[in-house]
C-alpha cells in the first residue's frame, strides 16, 4: 500500500502542472513576450512527453518499471528547478523540456506500476486510484498555481513541486522492486526513433497550424510526420521484437476504444478551454470561485474513477465504460445551453456529470488495453492509454480554439453584443462537441463487442 501511495504523489507532478496556466500573464510580462509566444511554453512540455511515452513504456516492459519511475522523478526534479531560474525566456522552454522528458518516463510506467502492486484481479481498482490521483492533481494545480502566482509570482507554480519530487525519489525504495527477465538488446531503438518523429513532427504541424507560420511550415511537418509514420508501420511489422505490436489494432474493439479515447478527451478539453471564460465573463465570477466551480468536474472525475473501480467485479467494465460515455455527453450537451442566467447549481450539475462520467470511461477504457496487453507489456499498454488522451487534448487546444473564434466572430459581425457573440460562440462549440462525440459513440455500437470489455 505505500508503494502505491509513492506512485501516486511521484504521478502528482503532471496533473499538477495544470497550475502553469494560471502564471501565463506573469510570464508574458517578465519575459516581454507577445501573446500568441506563450503557447510554446505549452508546446514544448506536451511534445515531448507525447512523442516519448511508448518507447519509454517499452523501455520499462524490459529494464523494470520502478527504475524508470525513479529516472522520471531525478529528471523532473531537474526541469522544474531550470524553469524556476530561468533567466530568459529559451532557458524556461529548456526546462519544460526537461519536464516533457521526466513526465514521459514518470506517466510511462506509472499505470504499469500500480498495477503490479496489487493483484491481477484488482486491476480496475488499481487503475481507478490511478485515474483518481491524475484528476485530483487536474483540479489542484490551478488552486494552488493561483494562490503562489499572487505571493511569489510565475516561479513558484514550478518550484513548489520540486520538493514533491524530491520526496517521491526518497521513497521510492518502497516501491516493491520490478526486475524484467529480458534483455536491452530487444529494445527496437529505430523503431523509438521513426516513433519520435512522426509523433514530434505530427502533433508539431497541428501547433503551428494556428500563428506566424507559412502554410508551408504546417505542411512541411504533416508530410515528414506522414512519411515517418509509414516507416514506422513498415519496420514495426517486419521487426522480430517491435516497440508496439501493431496486429492489435487488426481487433476492431480495440482500435475503436482507443479512437473513441481521443475523442472522449478532444471533447473533455473544451471544458478545460471555453468554461473557465463563461464563468468569468458571463457568471462574473472572480478567479478563486471561478476555479472552485470549474474544479467540480474533476471532483466528478475522482468519483466516477472510484465508482468504477468499486464496481468493476459486479458489472462488467464495458458497461461502465459505455454507461460514463453517455453521461459525459449528457453533460457537454448541457454545458452547450447555458446561457446568461443559467444558475450557478445547474452548472455545477452539469460539470458533475461530465467529469463523473470521464471519471467511469477512463477507468474502463485503460483496463481493456492493459489487459489486451500480456503482463510483460504493461509499460506500452499504460503509455498507449495516456498517449491518445494526450492527442486528443492536442487536437483540441487547436480545433477548438478555431472553432469558437470562428462561430464568435460570425456572430459578432451580425451585430450581436460581446456578450451575445461569446455566448454564440460558446454554445455552438459545445453542441457540435457534444454531437460529435455522440456520433462516434453510435458508430461504435455497430461493433457491440467494443462495450462488451471483460465479458
Amino acid at each position: 500500500m505505500l508503494g502505491l501511495l509513492v506512485v501516486g504523489l511521484g504521478t502528482l507532478l503532471a496533473p499538477l502542472d495544470t497550475a502553469v496556466n494560471i502564471a501565463f500573464p506573469s510570464i508574458t510580462r517578465a519575459f516581454a513576450l507577445n501573446l500568441e509566444d506563450i503557447r510554446w511554453v505549452v508546446i514544448a512540455y506536451v511534445l515531448t512527453y507525447a512523442s516519448l511515452m511508448l518507447a519509454f513504456g517499452r523501455l520499462g516492459d524490459l529494464v523494470g518499471y520502478r527504475p524508470i519511475f525513479q529516472v522520471g522523478l531525478a529528471v523532473s526534479a531537474l526541469g522544474l528547478l531550470t524553469c524556476s531560474i530561468a533567466p530568459n525566456y529559451a532557458a524556461l522552454l529548456l526546462g519544460r523540456a526537461l519536464q516533457g522528458v521526466g513526465a514521459a518516463l514518470i506517466l510511462s510506467c506509472g499505470p504499469a506500476l500500480v498495477t503490479s502492486l496489487l493483484p491481477e484481479s484488482e486491476r480496475a481498482r488499481a487503475l481507478a486510484f490511478y485515474a483518481g490521483v491524475i484528476a485530483i492533481g487536474g483540479a489542484l494545480g490551478p488552486l494552488i498555481g493561483g494562490a503562489l502566482v499572487a505571493r511569489l509570482n510565475w516561479p513558484g507554480v514550478f518550484w513548489f513541486r520540486v520538493p514533491i519530487a524530491m520526496l517521491a525519489l526518497a521513497l521510492s525504495p518502497l516501491i516493491a522492486s520490478d526486475r524484467s527477465q529480458t534483455s536491452m538488446r530487444e529494445f527496437d531503438a529505430f523503431g523509438a526513433l521513426l516513433l519520435v518523429a512522426w509523433l514530434s513532427a505530427l502533433l508539431l504541424a497541428v501547433a503551428c497550424a494556428r500563428g506566424p507560420f507559412t502554410t508551408l511550415v504546417p505542411y512541411g511537418l504533416l508530410l515528414l510526420g506522414l512519411a515517418a509514420f509509414a516507416g514506422f508501420c513498415r519496420h514495426e511489422l517486419r521487426s522480430p521484437r517491435p516497440l508496439m505490436r501493431l496486429s492489435l489494432f487488426g481487433n476492431s474493439s480495440f482500435a475503436v476504444l482507443n479512437a473513441i479515447n481521443v475523442l472522449a478527451n478532444f471533447a473533455a478539453f473544451s471544458v478545460l478551454l471555453l468554461v473557465p471564460y463563461y464563468l468569468l465573463r458571463i457568471s462574473n465570477l472572480n478567479a478563486l470561485t471561478g476555479g472552485a466551480v470549474l474544479a467540480i468536474s474533476a471532483l466528478g472525475t475522482v468519483l466516477g474513477a472510484w465508482l468504477a473501480g468499486s464496481l468493476s467485479r459486479r458489472l462488467t467494465i464495458g458497461r461502465l465504460a459505455l454507461a460514463g460515455l453517455m453521461l459525459n455527453i449528457a453533460g457537454l450537451w448541457s454545458i452547450s445551453t447555458w446561457a446568461l442566467a443559467t444558475p450557478i447549481a445547474a452548472i455545477a450539475a452539469a460539470l458533475f456529470a461530465q467529469g463523473l462520467g470521464m471519471g467511469l470511461f477512463q477507468v474502463g477504457y485503460s483496463d481493456y488495453v492493459t489487459g489486451a496487453l500480456p503482463a510483460q507489456e504493461r509499460g506500452v499498454a499504460g503509455s498507449l492509454t495516456m498517449l491518445t488522451r494526450t492527442i486528443g487534448v492536442v487536437l483540441a487546444a487547436t480545433g477548438l480554439s478555431a472553432a469558437f473564434a470562428h462561430f464568435e466572430a460570425r456572430a459578432a459581425s451580425a451585430g450581436v453584443p460581446s456578450a451575445d457573440a461569446f455566448l454564440a460562440g460558446f454554445q455552438t462549440t459545445l453542441s457540435f462537441v457534444a454531437i460529435g462525440l455522440a456520433a462516434a459513440l453510435a458508430l461504435s455500437l455497430l461493433s457491440p463487442r467494443s462495450w462488451r470489455l471483460g465479458a
